[in-house]
């Protein structure tokens, strides 16, 4: 209960950012759609009740007043291309740190 009073009265909001060369976001009307890497952009259309912001090409704004729609629609834009851990491309939230893994070492001989 509490979490619908604040849902109400502040709104609840999540913010993506798009990492990688060439990777962005537009809106369509009230779509997103996403250019990560594919072949063909990827169109999501938000839930009733969910508005999308971008503040600029590589930034997200989910906002609602309904918590878990809101996180159930930033969770489906992150799946579209989920960060990776060798060069960090790819969709992640703001807050959220990628884990770096190093690439293959070169061995000598072989």
């Amino acid at each position: 209960i509490a979490n619908m009073v604040q849902g109400v009265t502040k709104g609840y909001e999540r913010r993506l950012k798009i990492e990688g060369i060439g990777y962005q976001a537009r809106m369509e009307k009230k779509a997103i759609v996403l250019t990560v890497g594919y072949a063909n952009a990827v169109k999501l259309d938000p839930p009733e009740n969910i508005t999308v912001e971008l503040p600029d090409a590589t930034t997200i704004l989910v906002k609602g007043w309904d918590k878990q729609k809101v996180g159930q629609f930033a969770a489906e834009i992150r799946h579209v291309r989920p960060p990776e851990p060798y060069k960090g491309k790819g969709i992640r939230y703001e807050d959220e740190k990628v884990r770096r893994k190093e690439g293959k070492s070169f061995a000598s001989g072989g």
